[in-house]
C-alpha cells in the first residue's frame, strides 16, 4: 500500500493519510462485492442438497460476514485518521469496535438460531417429523441465551462490572419475584408445557374442570391462544394449566360408538335373532377395528321397550369420517330390524281395565246418588 500510496503522491501531490483512505475504501467495498457474489454462488450449489445445517449456516452467515468487511474497513479508516483526531475520540475506536463486532456474532447467531428453527419445521429436512412446540421453545431458550450473554460480553468490554450486575440482579430480583409472582407463575406454566408435551400447536384440547375448548392455536411464554369452534381466541395464562385437569382428544387412538336401542315388547321372539345379525355386520364392518372391544347384548327391559345396546370403536379418530360411520351403522342396524319384522318402540302406556271392578264402581255410585 506504501508504494502505491508514493505513486499517487508523486503522481497528484495528494496528502498521504486521503490515498491511505480513499484505497482502504476501495479495497473494502471490493470485498464486500466479491462476498456477495460468492454467497450467490455457494447458494445455488447448496440448493441442489436438502442439508440442514449448511443451507442455516450459508443463510445466518450471509448478511453479517459482510457488515463484518465493512466494520474492518471502518476499523482501518479510524487508525489511518487517528493522529488527525482528538485522544476522546481515539479512546472510543477500540470499545466500540469490539461492540460491533460482538454484535455482529450475535446477530449471526440470532440468525443461525432462527434458520434451523424454520428448516426443522419444514418437511423434507429431518428424517423424523419434529415437534413444532419443543422446536420453538428450544429456539426461544437459545436465542435469549444468546441475547442475554452477549448484552454481559458487551458490558464487560465498555467497563461495566458484571459482578456488580449479577449482585444487583440477584437482590433485585428477589423485588421483582414478589412483584412479578403472576407473571413468573405463567412463565413457569409456559416451561411446563415444553416439557411436560401435553398439548401442541393445532391440537383439539378440552378441560372438564373448565369452559376451555377449541384448537391450540399459538403457545408463548405467558398465555396460549386457543380458538374455539366458534372462532373466538381464548387466551389462558399458562399457570392455568398447571393446576387444571385436560384432556387431549386430537391424541385419541380410536373414536367410541355406543349406542341404546329399543324394540317393541312384542318382537321378543325376534331379539335373538336381531343381535346376532347386528354382531355379525359389525364385526365385518370395515371401519370397526376388530381387536377392541366390541359388544352387543339385551340390556334391560324398559318402560316401553327391550333395550340392548352397541359398543365398538371405529379406526377413524377423525370426527367428520367418525360421524358418516357412526351414521352407516344405525342405518345398517335399522335394516336388520326391519328385515326381521321387528319395529322400534316409543314410550306407549297401554290401560288394562278389569271388568268386574268397573261395574263394582258403577253400583257403588248409583247407590250413592
Amino acid at each position: 500500500m506504501d508504494q502505491i500510496v508514493d505513486w499517487y503522491q508523486q503522481a497528484n501531490g495528494a496528502s498521504d493519510w486521503m490515498i491511505k483512505v480513499f484505497v482502504v475504501i476501495f479495497f473494502t467495498l471490493l470485498a464486500h462485492y466479491l462476498a456477495r457474489r460468492f454467497y450467490n454462488r455457494l447458494e445455488k450449489q447448496f440448493e441442489k442438497t436438502k442439508n440442514l445445517w449448511d443451507d442455516a449456516l450459508l443463510w445466518a452467515i450471509r448478511k453479517p460476514s459482510r457488515s463484518f468487511i465493512l466494520i474492518l474497513g471502518v476499523r482501518t479508516v479510524a487508525e489511518i485518521m487517528q493522529p488527525l483526531m482528538d485522544e476522546s475520540v481515539n479512546a472510543l475506536v477500540d470499545p466500540a469496535f469490539l461492540v460491533m463486532i460482538i454484535s455482529v456474532i450475535i446477530w449471526f447467531l440470532i440468525r443461525m438460531i432462527s434458520k434451523a428453527e424454520e428448516l426443522l419445521k419444514t418437511p423434507g429436512y429431518t428424517q423424523e417429523p419434529m415437534d413444532e412446540t419443543t422446536v420453538t421453545a428450544l429456539a426461544k431458550l437459545l436465542r435469549l441465551s444468546v441475547i442475554i450473554t452477549g448484552g454481559l460480553v458487551i458490558a464487560q468490554s465498555m467497563g461495566i462490572s458484571v459482578s456488580g450486575v449479577l449482585a444487583f440482579g440477584g437482590i433485585g430480583g428477589i423485588a421483582v419475584g414478589f412483584a412479578a409472582k403472576d407473571l413468573l407463575a405463567n412463565f413457569f406454566g409456559g416451561l411446563m408445557v415444553y416439557l411436560d408435551r401435553p398439548f401442541s400447536v393445532g391440537d383439539w384440547v378440552r378441560s372438564p374442570d373448565r369452559n376451555i375448548e377449541g384448537v391450540i392455536e399459538h403457545i408463548g411464554w405467558r398465555l396460549t391462544i386457543i380458538r374455539t369452534f366458534d372462532k373466538r381466541p381464548l387466551y389462558v395464562p399458562n399457570s392455568t394449566f398447571t393446576s387444571i385437569a385436560l384432556e387431549n382428544p386430537s391424541r385419541m387412538s380410536h373414536r367410541r360408538i355406543y349406542e341404546t336401542i329399543g324394540v317393541r315388547y312384542d318382537d321378543i321372539g325376534a331379539l335373538s335373532s336381531i343381535l346376532s345379525d347386528v354382531k355379525s355386520m359389525l364385526t365385518g364392518h370395515q371401519q370397526i377395528d376388530q381387536n377392541q372391544t366390541l359388544i352387543v347384548n339385551f340390556n334391560q327391559y324398559g318402560a316401553s321397550s327391550l333395550d340392548f345396546f352397541i359398543y365398538c370403536m371405529t379406526i377413524t379418530t377423525d370426527w367428520v369420517e367418525y360421524h358418516k360411520v357412526k351414521q352407516d351403522v344405525l342405518f345398517k342396524i335399522a335394516d336388520i330390524v326391519e328385515r326381521h319384522d321387528a319395529e322400534f318402540a316409543f314410550p306407549t302406556q297401554t290401560l288394562h281395565v278389569i271388568e268386574g271392578v268397573q261395574q263394582d264402581s258403577s253400583t257403588k255410585l248409583e247407590d250413592k246418588t
